[in-house]
């Protein structure tokens, strides 16, 4: 049967619509009820005795109904040279109406038809949860510009811009509050359940609802390249993927159509040559066409697969493709990183050692490193520049940035060169390596500072592990059979203490983003199906490297988030292994289909070769395979069947 494209556009479904009133909005579901009553009227009259010009007009309209949009898809697709199930199955039809069996024929257009609106009306509630998550983004949005306010679409924001946000509205694009305090609701976007609280120099996201009160917010991202439009855009690229279990259906499927319209050939000439009435002929060889028609093989695999998409974004996980689903069921290690993936994205700086000889101050030392650290994406960056802020001290403009993943920074900052950076790369003085052994085997991370050459001091952080990280590593360990592994370019003694928190044994520390590579494909060389979790710029080359890549949204870098084959959007460790148990009941359920589907196909095709099948029970038996394994498939939209 012809599929139906999942998100043909961006626009949010209408919020609350009644089933009936979505179901009516679908042609494929009005057709099919014009086709129904047609025939329940034609079918009345035949019982009735009516004269036989009322009611084949009336199984003829029935005909037209059902079977014009099929048909002529089926057309166009042979214009294509493609054979198309859809025009095998009305021709069958209409020669069922060619030797008198109008009622049989007209049944196959009705059934055919209803499974087409079932399967159209499934799509589109899986469209429809989907496309839940983007939520509602204003039109427009009320700009603060040298003349005072004025109202702007918000596709034309740009970086920088002043946004006035007034009590209930959504706002109008990605940004850092400036000026006011309010609630905001952000479920649609983090899945918290309560409003969060914002002051000035928290984040918000467009498409989030202000609570009672205003908010002066700076515009951080342009409008592409907000939050909500890059989970649009997810979204679509998933809608619009086939898994490989698909493609290679389909393209088994134009072989097998070709073979089956060969056979349907054979079963009406042979015994035509043998001496059997043309009737009893073309009646058997129709019912071979249809019974034999592969069109529930062609719907066990994207409803299932398309419906564990859906139910993963609803929780929170955007899942990039089905093909992406396909390798998530195959996970058999996982590897995480340690600072914002295992453990809160901002890790917090608890302590500050300047060298007295290197004559600067506890905040002048802060202040340089948090002034050389501003353009980082890194956590620990982010977390310098906090606690600057939050003493007050004013950063420096840096005249320029350099950036190694996993080394540290360099910034030219006045006449100063300033170094921030890994003690395995900056350390160099006995008295601080003794200061950093002692840090690390509490447990705490360490940068050095170092100006023009010289160790200035060094920077602790400590980071605390998310919440559910523990049980989210032992239902990993669980589902996988192997224990998770801890990759990280933290010292060991940090990395150890985070690990026996969680509950992971196999540890990878003081790593470069290549050490993180060779790691990764080293399990996967010994045949392990590696799924790397991380969130920095230093994580996206392990991620490439693995079978499967997942990225912390909230907290995760733009190169990261466009390396991952799935984001967890509201950064809940809970939702890796849950989605890594979905996407295995998804290819349960795939099998299952085929299975069925298979069999459905076998029985029928036997017995009508073998036996005598009648037509309706051929008709019933065909679709009701097909309408079997799409509602099979649909069962994945359930809540329940997320068990994170």
């Amino acid at each position: 049967m012809t599929s139906h494209p999942v998100l043909q556009d961006a626009r949010p479904p209408a919020v609350g619509r009644p089933m009936r009133e979505r179901a009516w909005s679908l042609p494929e579901v009005r057709w099919a009820l014009a086709a129904s009553g047609l025939f329940g009227c034609a079918a009345a009259a035949h019982l009735l005795g009516k004269p036989a010009w009322l009611y084949w007009g009336l199984y003829l309209a029935c005909y037209v109904a059902g079977g014009w949009q099929p048909g002529l898809d089926g057309l166009i697709a042979l214009r294509r040279r493609s054979l198309d199930v859809d025009l095998l199955m009305v021709v069958a039809a209409l020669g069922a109406a060619a030797i008198g069996q109008i009622f049989d024929g007209a049944l196959l257009i009705v059934i055919f038809a209803t499974s087409g609106a079932l399967e159209a009306l499934a799509t589109k509630r899986t469209e429809d949860s989907v496309r839940g998550l983007l939520g509602l983004t204003p039109e427009t949005a009320t700009r603060i510009g040298d003349s005072g306010e004025e109202l702007v679409g918000t596709a034309e924001l740009a970086v920088g811009d002043l946004l006035l946000i007034r009590p209930g509205e959504r706002i109008g694009g990605d940004g850092v509050v400036v000026d006011g305090a309010s609630a905001v609701d952000q479920a649609t976007i983090t899945g918290e359940p309560l409003p969060v609280d914002k002051t000035a120099g928290d984040e918000v996201f467009a498409g989030t609802v202000n609570g009672t009160g205003t908010l002066w917010v700076r515009v951080q991202r342009p409008s592409a390249d907000t939050v909500i439009s890059r989970i649009g855009a997810m979204v679509a690229e998933a809608s619009a993927s086939k898994a490989r279990t698909q493609l290679f259906i389909e393209k088994v499927e134009q072989r097998y159509s070709a073979l089956m319209v060969a056979a349907t050939i054979a079963l009406l000439t042979i015994p035509l040559l043998l001496g059997s009435d043309l009737r009893s002929a073309l009646l058997r060889a129709m019912t071979f066409m249809i019974v034999a028609s592969p069109c529930a093989l062609v719907l066990s695999t994207m409803p299932p697969l398309l419906a564990a998409i859906a139910n993963a974004g609803r929780h929170g996980v955007l899942v990039k493709s089905a093909v992406v689903l396909e390798k998530l069921a195959t996970v058999s290690r996982v590897a995480l990183d340690k600072t914002g993936t295992l453990t809160l994205g901002v890790p917090a700086l608890t302590g500050i050692h300047v060298r007295p000889e290197s004559g600067f101050g506890r905040a002048e030392l802060l202040a340089l490193a948090a002034s050389a650290e501003h353009p980082s994406e890194h956590p620990l960056a982010r977390a310098i520049v906090a606690a600057a802020r939050d003493a007050g001290l004013a950063l420096r403009p840096t005249v320029s940035f350099t950036s190694a993943p996993g080394r540290g920074v360099r910034a030219r900052i006045g006449d100063d060169t300033v170094e921030v950076g890994s003690p395995g790369q900056l350390g160099d003085d006995a008295t601080v390596g003794q200061l950093v052994h002692t840090s690390e085997r509490a447990g705490r991370t360490t940068v050095i500072v170092r100006v023009n050459g010289a160790t200035a001091g060094v920077l602790e952080l400590t980071a605390h592990p998310r919440d559910g990280a523990a049980d989210a590593v032992a239902r990993l360990e669980s589902l996988t059979g192997t224990t998770p592994l801890l990759l990280t370019g933290d010292n060991p003694q940090a990395a150890s203490q985070l690990a026996a928190d969680v509950g992971i044994a196999d540890v990878h520390a003081a790593l470069l983003p290549e050490d993180k590579v060779a790691i990764v494909r080293g399990l996967e060389a010994d045949g392990a199906a590696v799924m790397f979790v991380g969130d920095g710029v230093n994580d996206a080359p392990a991620m490439a490297a693995a079978r499967v890549a997942v990225a912390m949204g909230r907290t995760g870098s733009d190169l990261t988030l466009q390396t991952a084959d799935a984001v967890i959007t509201r950064d809940e460790l809970r939702a890796l292994p849950a989605i890594v148990a979905l996407a295995r009941r998804a290819r349960r359920v795939v099998t299952a289909n085929l299975l069925i589907a298979a069999t459905f196909i076998v029985v029928l095709v036997g017995w009508d070769l073998l036996g005598h099948l009648p037509l309706p029970l051929g008709v019933a038996g065909h679709e009701g395979s097909t309408i079997l394994v799409g509602l099979n498939g649909l069962r994945l939209l359930r809540d329940r069947t997320w068990s994170a």
